[in-house]
């Protein structure tokens, strides 16, 4: 049997591109000769749909889509990912379900048994669990049909507490009693670097456990804040990799089945390091943003410190640095090199620039606040309204032009509330949101890996917000390489005090940090989206009361 497995960009409702995405696909597939093409979870509404999967227009669409697919499938069968209706009088009124056209009819219905409802995800909020299951024959091969987080059955929960597994069902071992030859895994995998292996793990350990070829096929491309790397797979039944799609790329293989589970089909390229897959993955998140949201241009403020070095480099990178634009907005504090630093990167990218001194403004501030603030010294407020005046020329320049602000902001800085509201957390997209500063660093490095566009003095000096004289990061913060382990083990790992302190770290240390990560939670509430690269970013995936006490 030829198989073909397609790893596209598909964009939330809109259904007409989705439907010819699929459509070339399948005709490709045809002409190569293939019995089945696959395509990923909720294929044909693009993932996530959120709550517009309320809407009955929304479903009544995504349906009429279906038909239109439908019909190009003649000589070809092809698996799509789609909401269908429960059609009980019980339970939710959706299923999430993988649909097999054949001959311009629907011949089989899959649905998903496993709904997850942990950080990004929230399906059973929209779908019905499906609680029986069936098999699916094509020629003389029967083939078992699950939809991502069906294959995750034996995943622990995260936290310490719990050591049982999450899911009481596993669909694989119910479609492997039904004497099934091989399963197909339809997903929407987002991307976080430090899943990839384990995303990869439970399907290698899928076929060895069961003796049973396993094919993935995930998606790529991003929708707002979620990222999608592709990377899908062929196992055979000893769980060999041996077939692996590229990562960040549209792309389409069609195999034999005869060939592909008995042998490796293509020398399997080592994986990526963490930060290139980062990199590819904020250029992936920023080029979808834009051009999904039919958006172009975007202005980033550029300070001369290494965040915005490396948002205006991404931002160049994925949007053609003819449609970026960079105001360096310097103060009464801000160093010569800050702005030479500025001036010589927007250079190397061939971005336009313009300076503007924000004396002026910060002075008559300074000159209206005068009677209220009469006797009282300078501090953090004085700060906050440079960074809110830098805010309100950025936003001038984008509503006047169309550019889209990009935020400059890093994860260790989000974390623990160094930043400002309505100031420097200003902005349509954050880019590195996500990224710890010391992957910043990184990224630099990986930036000019074969030329050096991030100026050397950018990355080799000291962080500094330059609101005051002499300010730097460590004035307010511990060293980012011991803030960022703490950060990691506190958000992504959910460790508690106790066992972060047995890690090693000072214990008045870790008592500050976490007081900061908590009592700033009302200022990520307001952030713009983040692109998420990690397990566990700020926005929809971490949902924390405002108003509690914890610590």
């Amino acid at each position: 049997m030829k198989i073909s497995i397609a790893q596209l960009n598909y964009h939330v409702g809109n259904f007409a591109r989705n439907a010819e995405l699929i459509c070339n696909a399948v005709k490709k597939a045809r002409q190569e000769g293939s019995d089945l093409v696959v395509f990923s979870e909720l294929s044909v509404t693009g993932y996530p749909p959120l709550d517009l999967l309320d809407h009955s227009d929304f479903v009544k669409k995504c349906a009429e889509a279906v038909e239109n697919i439908a019909a190009e499938c003649t000589g070809i069968s092809a698996i799509v990912g789609v909401p269908v209706l429960n059609t009980n009088k019980e339970g939710k009124k959706l299923y999430n379900a993988a649909l097999v056209l054949s001959e311009g009819k629907i011949v089989f219905t899959s649905k998903k048994a496993l709904l997850p409802t942990y950080d990004i995800f929230d399906e059973y909020r929209y779908f019905e669990p499906e609680k029986s299951f069936h098999v699916f024959t094509l020629g003389s091969m029967k083939i078992g049909i699950t939809i991502c987080e069906d294959l995750w059955d034996e995943q622990p929960f995260e936290n310490e507490f719990e050591k049982s597994r999450l899911y009481s069902v596993s669909p694989i071992e119910e479609l492997v009693k039904l004497n099934t030859d091989f399963v197909i895994n339809i997903s929407a995998s987002p991307f976080s670097y430090s899943r990839i292996e384990t995303r990869n793990n439970i399907f290698i350990g899928k076929a060895k456990k069961y003796g049973r070829p396993v094919i993935d096929v995930n998606q790529t491309g991003a929708n707002t804040e979620l990222i999608f790397h592709g990377g899908s797979l062929v196992v055979n039944n000893a769980g060999e990799v041996v077939m692996q799609l590229p990562y960040f790329e549209e792309c389409m293989v069609t195999f034999d089945t005869g060939m592909a589970f008995s042998k490796q089909l293509q020398a399997l390229p080592p994986r990526p390091s963490d930060t290139e897959l980062i990199y590819k993955a904020l250029i992936t998140g920023i080029r979808d943003y834009f051009g999904k949201m039919n958006f172009s241009k975007a202005v980033v403020g550029l300070s001369g410190g290494i965040d915005s070095a490396v948002v205006l480099s991404l931002a160049a990178k994925a949007l053609g640095s003819e449609n970026m634009k960079a105001l360096l907005l310097p103060s009464r504090y801000s160093s010569d090199h800050s702005v030479t630093d500025a001036v010589r990167l927007a250079e190397n990218l061939g971005v336009k620039y313009e300076i503007i001194s924000i004396e002026k403004p910060f002075s008559a501030f300074e000159e209206s606040l005068s009677p209220l603030f009469s006797g009282l010294p300078s501090d953090v407020t004085e700060e906050n309204i440079q960074a809110r005046v830098r805010a309100i020329l950025l936003m001038a320049y984008s509503n006047k032009f169309g550019h889209i602000l990009l935020n400059t902001s890093n994860k260790s800085e989000a974390a623990v509330g160094y930043g400002t509201l309505y100031g420097d957390m200003a902005g349509g997209l954050s880019v590195i949101g996500d990224v710890y500063k010391t992957d910043v660093y990184r990224l630099a490095e990986y930036i000019n890996l074969e030329e050096e566009i991030i100026p050397r003095n950018i990355i080799d000096k000291a962080p500094s917000a330059e609101l005051r004289p002499g300010q730097f990061d460590t004035d307010s913060l511990p060293e980012y390489g011991t803030l960022d382990k703490i950060l990691h083990l506190y958000i992504e790992m959910q460790k508690p005090f106790s066992e972060i302190i047995r890690s090693g770290f000072d214990r008045t240390m870790v008592e500050r940090v976490i007081r900061m990560i908590n009592s700033n939670e009302y200022k990520r509430y307001q952030a713009p989206p983040i692109l998420r690269i990690s397990s566990k970013a700020f926005g929809a995936g971490r949902r924390m009361p405002l108003v509690a006490k914890y610590w």
